[in-house]
């Protein structure tokens, strides 16, 4: 009888530990994962060779080295095989290729949505940041949707009408002293932005931001610009953390393309150095927000640049001697080439943008890295 007493105790033992784990298991909540956060630098006319200039020249280890996952893109337009900046941002923003000078429209001349677009309705915040005007090919391929990358004035009036949330750049005379008269600038402030045309000031995390910092362009690096791109992407980065929601951030270094259209090798090799302290920026914020991916590419390279030897030269006799030490910045010409463009990845998605591929599949693997992250347990 004992025997039976105990036997049948430990059968409900084990049917009230079993129905006990059924019924925690059913409580436990799937955690939803934090929406993806992306941030996407384009350094303008930046291929290979410029990316190399930050291994050779400097004494820092570039940020670059902090990457383990690389691509490489074709950048060709539809209609021409060297492509420019405006062709390159648009197939960057709408996955679409386009004709060379197109800003946000099709081959076609039909306006396509672009990845700020579509993310905004998602709940996402945006902002791009540029040392151009902030109506400039790169940027303005975001929120604009126009034939001609020359439209300043019509581009102006796009990021009035657009749901973007921080910019910095410059381009002040497209808003307050337009051929039209219109003061887009004061039109901006009552949309709610809280702007500013003197200098990075704080951001206002109650409103949208902007910074319209010099008429069309700011200065290059060799002509004293300081720190404005590390310092504009800290603030844009600190609005958006305060926002509580995720974000899609676009961070261009315009004048890697300058130095190579210019020339001048020691233009070039500060505006790498730039780009790459403001990757090392955004790296220290991705590595505390595992739900961010940084995306680091180019529209394509400017100048045929190389890196080959450096000679020294006898002032006296003109004799040239190689300085095994040094390396030296050649251009072939001051236009694009049809170089292959790197693209460096990190963070979560970073593993979709190994391989070759086309330039307007940067778009597309963004919005896969978004949807995948979505699913996961």
């Amino acid at each position: 009888m004992i025997k039976k007493i105990s036997a049948a105790a430990l059968s409900l033992a084990i049917l009230s530990c079993s129905n006990k784990k059924q019924i925690e298991k059913s409580t436990v909540k799937t955690e939803t994962p934090e929406p993806l956060n992306i941030i996407f630098m384009v350094g303008d006319g930046m291929g290979l060779p410029q990316v190399s200039t930050a291994f050779y020249f400097g004494d820092d280890t570039p940020n670059f080295e902090q990457f383990n996952t690389l691509g490489l893109i074709k950048t060709s337009s539809t209609s021409h095989t060297i492509t420019d900046s405006a062709a390159g941002a648009t197939a960057f923003s709408t996955g679409e290729k386009t004709y060379k000078r197109a800003i946000g429209v099709s081959k076609d001349s039909v306006a396509l949505p672009t990845i700020a677009e579509q993310l905004k309705l998602e709940g996402y915040q945006t902002g791009l940041i540029s040392l151009t005007s902030i109506t400039h090919a790169t940027p303005a391929a975001y929120y604009a949707h126009v034939v001609d990358r020359d439209m300043h004035e019509d581009i102006a009036e796009f990021l009035v009408k657009s749901d973007v949330d921080f910019f910095a750049g410059g381009g002040l005379k497209f808003f307050n002293k337009r051929e039209d008269k219109q003061d887009l600038y004061a039109a901006l402030q009552e949309k709610g932005f809280k702007l500013d045309s003197v200098k990075l000031s704080e951001v206002d995390t109650t409103k949208k931001n902007g910074y319209l910092l010099a008429s069309e362009g700011l200065p290059s690096k060799i002509d004293g610009r300081g720190s404005f791109l590390q310092d504009a992407t800290n603030l844009g980065l600190r609005y958006f953390e305060a926002q509580k929601a995720p974000f899609f951030l676009m961070i261009e270094g315009s004048y890697i393309d300058w130095g190579g259209h210019a020339m001048n090798d020691e233009m070039l090799i500060q505006e790498v150095a730039d780009f790459d302290k403001t990757i090392g920026e955004v790296l220290k914020f991705v590595d505390k927000h595992p739900n961010t991916l940084l995306v680091v590419t180019a529209d394509h390279e400017t100048g045929g640049a190389s890196i080959g030897k450096f000679y020294d030269v006898d002032e006296a006799t003109g004799k040239k001697t190689e300085n095994p030490e040094k390396v030296k910045v050649y251009f072939n010409y001051d236009q694009h080439s049809g170089d292959l463009i790197p693209v460096f990845a990190k963070g979560a998605g970073e593993e979709n943008f190994a391989g070759i591929y086309q330039n307007n599949d940067i778009y597309h693997k963004m919005m896969l890295a978004i949807k995948n992250h979505k699913t996961q347990k």
